[in-house]
């Protein structure tokens, strides 16, 4: 046993050791190209060719997006104009959008971790595979096809919306994989289950991102098409989807350490935190040439694995994305984030997958309420005492808890909103 973690051990500093080698090229090389970079490391005292080790990348600054968005429309870009051969945007729905560049090696880049990540699921040149997320400025549909096609499957780009042809091309075209976000996943779950259609779907797998979701929404999707489901992660900022994926063993999400490197901080003190430790996610684009970006920082919650893969894949993991440091709730003096709820639904029987997160403050007080669907035929006044009592041992708060019939919460054909906070309105 012993010699099997000294092994893993070993394979974590083997990762550690092509990042660094990486590393070393990379910032001399963002500082020579962005002006941006060259000036925030030459505010920060930093010299560019003393970056060596990820130990000295403590020394660098972080990237934020609100950085990223003052940069708008192209003031990050690190490559002169006519090697650009695309852009992508985020959805600028907070303020400007981020604008990210990319040359011809950064798209086949992110081509090839893209088809890595359908290889890793399980899904071949035999597969046909229908593409939900939306296309256009956003990466998400674009990216998905893109490693569909590089591994050769058949790509059936329907992009979102429109669950009666989506549904009427999975039946006509046989579709095997399904690629989309949790909630329109459960959405079409849900109309071919009201359907009765499910003898019908050839599906077998789902790839599934864009959103965090939790472990009973996935059981319910997976329940009710019949397949086995993947969480798939990435921001458009970094490439797009295609970051990292969980693998068979579901034990976590891999991801491409020699593109990118991963850095786990306390999100207050921007202290570095070790394998195994939760906390928010660091970006670093190792070979990224449009947009490279020093110590992004993603604001998702998670950590890394500190232990290789039994599934014998070469690449390292960090855990299932708890929620976002702008999706913590802070009440009663204990912070909540919506992956904190996932979890404690997992262990309350009677309780469904959806839910809502309503904080409101009456009277300088801090009132919580959650309203959860009830599984089928099971008892709302239970369900809501079960749930209560689980979120005080669990979460350490006490809470409202307004139980609901299956099907009574929204349904969404992008991302579902969780958490409604009014204190400040």
């Amino acid at each position: 046993m012993l010699a099997s973690s000294n092994k893993k051990t070993a394979n974590l500093e083997q990762v550690f050791a092509c990042q660094e080698e990486k590393l070393r090229e990379l910032v001399p090389r963002v500082y020579s190209g962005s002006p941006f970079y060259r000036r925030k490391l030459d505010e920060a005292g930093v010299d560019p060719h003393s970056v060596k080790t990820i130990a000295d990348l403590g020394r660098l600054p972080f990237t934020t997006k609100e950085e990223l968005r003052t940069g708008y429309p192209l003031g990050l870009m690190a490559v002169p104009e006519e090697q650009v051969v695309r852009i992508h945007s985020s959805s600028g729905t907070t303020g400007k959008p981020v604008i990210v560049p990319y040359t011809a090696n950064d798209v086949a880049t992110w081509a090839e971790m893209m088809s890595r990540c359908m290889a890793i699921t399980g899904v071949t040149n035999r597969d046909r595979v229908q593409v939900t997320p939306g296309y256009g400025l956003w990466t998400a549909g674009i990216g998905f096809q893109a490693g569909v096609e590089r591994l050769g499957a058949m790509a059936i780009p329907t992009g979102p919306g429109n669950t009666e042809k989506q549904i009427e091309m999975m039946l006509d075209l046989k579709t095997t994989v399904l690629c989309s976000t949790s909630s329109y996943a459960l959405l079409i779950a849900e109309e071919i289950q009201r359907r009765g259609l499910l003898d019908q779907i050839s599906l077998r797998l789902g790839i599934i991102g864009s959103e965090r979701w939790g472990d009973k929404m996935r059981a319910r999707i997976e329940e009710m098409l019949g397949i086995e489901t993947f969480d798939i992660y990435g921001l458009t900022e970094i490439y797009g989807p295609g970051t990292s994926i969980d693998c068979p063993e579901h034990r976590g999400l891999h991801y491409w350490y020699e593109h990118l490197l991963f850095e786990v901080i306390d999100p207050v003190t921007g202290r570095q935190l070790p394998p195994g430790q939760e906390g928010e996610l660091v970006v670093t684009t190792l070979t990224k040439e449009g947009m490279p970006l020093l110590r992004y920082r993603t604001r998702d919650i998670t950590s890394i694995v500190p232990e290789m893969c039994p599934c014998g894949s070469p690449y390292p993991m960090h855990a299932r994305i708890l929620g976002r440091t702008d999706d913590m709730i802070k009440i009663k003096g204990v912070n909540i984030y919506p992956g904190q709820v996932d979890h404690v639904l997992k262990i309350t029987e009677g309780a469904g997958s959806e839910y809502q997160i309503i904080v409101n403050r009456d009277q300088g007080k801090d009132n919580i309420l959650i309203k959860v669907e009830c599984q089928e035929g099971a008892p709302a006044e239970q369900v809501a005492a079960l749930l209560r009592k689980n979120v005080k041992a669990r979460i350490g708060i006490l809470t409202a808890i307004e139980a609901v019939p299956p099907g009574a919460l929204p349904r969404s054909e992008k991302k579902s909103k969780r958490v409604f906070d009014y204190r400040d309105s």
